[in-house]
């Protein structure tokens, strides 16, 4: 399984940026992506970006890893998740999450 983690963009130059994100700081390759600039937010897989995402996303994103990674951890945790989690959802969201 490979997991998106959010970056943001502290320079460009060409089809690579150097990003940070979740207290790395890595050089990307966004040739996937096309022209990105300082303060713009990606989604990394490994080390390539794949989609452009608003700040909004990324916190979202870094929220539920933060949960996954406290999960590994063995933390407990009350708190909300933020987003409906698959074991809350009805038949039909369940069909509509994995495309059936």
């Amino acid at each position: 399984m490979c997991i998106g983690i959010p970056m943001q963009v502290v320079e460009s130059d060409g089809h690579f940026a150097l990003c940070e994100g979740r207290g790395e700081r890595r050089r990307i390759n966004t040739a996937l992506v096309g022209d990105v600039t300082r303060g713009d937010w990606l989604l990394v897989f490994i080390d390539d970006a794949r989609e452009h995402i608003d700040a909004d996303r990324a916190a979202e994103v870094n929220a539920a890893l933060d949960l996954v990674l406290g999960a590994m951890q063995g933390l407990e945790t009350q708190e909300d998740a933020g987003f409906a989690l698959p074991s809350q959802m009805n038949t039909e969201q369940l069909r509509a999450l994995t495309g059936q």
